[in-house]
């Protein structure tokens, strides 16, 4: 993969209970084309991630939530996993970056559950997306336009149904940082 991403800065805002995958494909594929990643949880120390329904690996968390603003980073991504995605969209602080990401037209990447937060966020009405099919409801009551595609580009809301859809999404949210 191309080193096109140097310098970029993308914050992966997670919790316990992500799907793993969701996290360490698109941050390897982040990585490789030379973007700068990091790990934003509410809370220091370790998430840890999951693979579906068992647990998986511990990751080290290299900033709080309180501790960024859409200055900081170039991009959002929020993995998906049903109680990462449960937990941390209530979660006042990452609400606040989703909105200032969104109104600085950033790119924000969002895979499978994950769009819960962008739900809570406010920021889906009249945006087309995907996202995990239970879902739908959720977003299409937030004002979302919801479609089943693999990857969904509205500006710069890059959305994905599941891990399937990962090397589109991967495509998806390089080509978004490299423009």
């Amino acid at each position: 993969m191309s080193t096109s991403l140097n310098g970029k800065r993308v914050a992966i805002l997670l919790t316990d209970g992500f799907e793993q995958v969701e996290m360490t494909s698109p941050r390897d594929a982040l990585t490789a084309a030379g973007a700068i990643v990091e790990l934003v949880a509410p809370h220091p120390g370790e998430v840890t991630g999951w693979h579906h329904t068992d647990p998986g690996d511990s990751f080290q968390v290299d900033r709080t939530l309180d501790q960024l603003s859409a200055a900081d980073f170039d991009a959002l991504l929020l993995p998906g996993g049903v109680i990462n995605a449960d937990q941390i969209r209530s979660d006042g602080n990452a609400q606040k970056l989703v909105k200032e990401a969104d109104r600085s037209d950033k790119p924000i990447a969002v895979i499978c559950h994950g769009g819960w937060l962008l739900a809570s966020s406010k920021v889906v009405r009249d945006r087309n997306m995907t996202s995990w099919p239970s879902l739908r409801d959720d977003l299409s009551n937030a004002g979302a336009n919801w479609v089943d595609q693999e990857v969904v580009v509205d500006g710069n809301l890059i959305s994905s149904r599941k891990p399937d859809d990962l090397p589109a999404f991967n495509k998806a949210l390089i080509s978004a940082l490299a423009a």
